[in-house]
């Protein structure tokens, strides 16, 4: 219930009460002065008693014709009165509805005029003015500190695979350095996706948008996802494929699928499936992508597309990855106008959805 809804039952309940003692109290001060009156008169007490009736009848009267519609008119009044004074409410909910950390840059309406919920936007304001100085250095640091390690993990792969060339290593050797450059491709792999996320959310990547057909970005991707597939006795199947074309980024696209297949792949039991489907659903291209790996327990669905996060810990130690994937695969949809959504349950098969606007905004 709103808070104006509660406030007018409250409001309507006070006037009522308010109401009947007006009535009562009215009764008997006409009913205790008349009676006064009378028995002074030496008016016999069954006809005292029975003006007091009348009174009775008289007040009630008086309660319902003049009393109760002016209870309601004051209700009206007062719930006219509360929607205009909680509007300013209403306003600063639907605007901070909107604030995400994309926009933190946006401001609360404020009303001018200095009073309690002026000053609330004001306090809320500055607290956005501080959280928007906060997430900019953090996006700094990042854009700083891949940058900077992207030199040196590159020097140091070059040099791991000048090592491995070498035909004076023993076997044990040849391991440890195979080893050391697995791990710095690795890391190599995350910095590029923090650079990526970094200059994602400062703003610092424009789409190459041009014609694409996704049906033969989907026809590729399922042929790298055959290719993934296979060590591990996976299933590859492309059910539907639709011809679909649409304006895009080509490049994203292509990455955004082939993150999505690379995860269904490695987040998979042994001798698995994989299944793939593209078709139209009204202005959308719906891609989907499911899997037969150990599923997402509920409290775990709502973080899949947080950075870093790779769900049950004892699982993802055995996979390969860094936890960005579908983080920036959310990205790419987004920037694509689109949505991305997961249904999984434990034991069950895991389905990515993908829908992407067929016109252009």
């Amino acid at each position: 219930m709103t808070i104006r809804a509660r406030l007018t039952l409250w409001y309507a309940a006070v006037m009522f009460v308010s109401l009947l003692a007006v009535g009562v109290a009215a009764y008997f001060q006409i009913a205790e002065s008349r009676s006064t009156v009378l028995r002074r008169a030496g008016i016999p007490e069954k006809l005292i008693a029975r003006d007091q009736e009348e009174d009775f009848e008289d007040v009630s009267e008086i309660l319902i014709s003049c009393g109760l519609p002016a209870v309601v008119l004051a209700v009206g009044g007062g719930w006219w009165l509360m929607k205009k004074s909680l509007a300013p409410v209403a306003r600063l909910r639907a605007a901070a509805e909107k604030i995400t950390a994309q926009n933190l840059n946006d401001r609360l309406p404020r009303t001018g005029n200095g009073d309690e919920l002026d000053r609330l936007a004001e306090v809320f304001n500055d607290t956005l003015a501080r959280l928007d100085d906060s997430f900019n250095r953090i996006r700094e640091f990042t854009l700083h500190a891949s940058h900077e390690l992207k030199t040196p993990l590159t020097v140091l792969s070059g040099e791991a695979e000048v090592a491995l060339r070498d035909e004076s290593l023993s076997a044990a050797e040849r391991e440890r350095t195979a080893s050391h450059l697995d791990e710095l491709r690795r890391l190599a792999r995350i910095v590029d996706g923090l650079t990526l996320l970094a200059r994602a959310d400062a703003g610092q990547i424009a789409l190459a948008i041009e014609p694409v057909r996704l049906d033969e970005l989907v026809r590729d991707n399922f042929a790298d996802a055959q290719i993934l597939a296979e060590p591990q006795g996976i299933a590859v199947e492309l059910d539907k494929c639709e011809e679909i074309s649409m304006h895009g980024d080509r490049h994203r696209l292509r990455q955004l699928l082939l993150n999505l297949a690379d995860n269904a792949v490695k987040y998979n039991q042994p001798q698995g499936r994989v299944t793939m489907t593209l078709r139209r659903n009204g202005d959308f291209a719906e891609f989907a992508i499911a899997n037969t790996g150990p599923g997402i327990p509920p409290e775990a669905l709502p973080r899949v597309f947080d950075r870093f996060y790779r769900g049950d810990p004892a699982h993802s130690n055995e996979v390969d990855g860094c936890g960005l994937g579908l983080s920036i695969a959310r990205w790419i949809v987004a920037a694509h106008h689109g949505t991305i959504q997961i249904e999984s349950a434990p034991a069950k098969p895991t389905t990515v959805t993908v829908r992407l606007p067929l016109s252009e905004k």
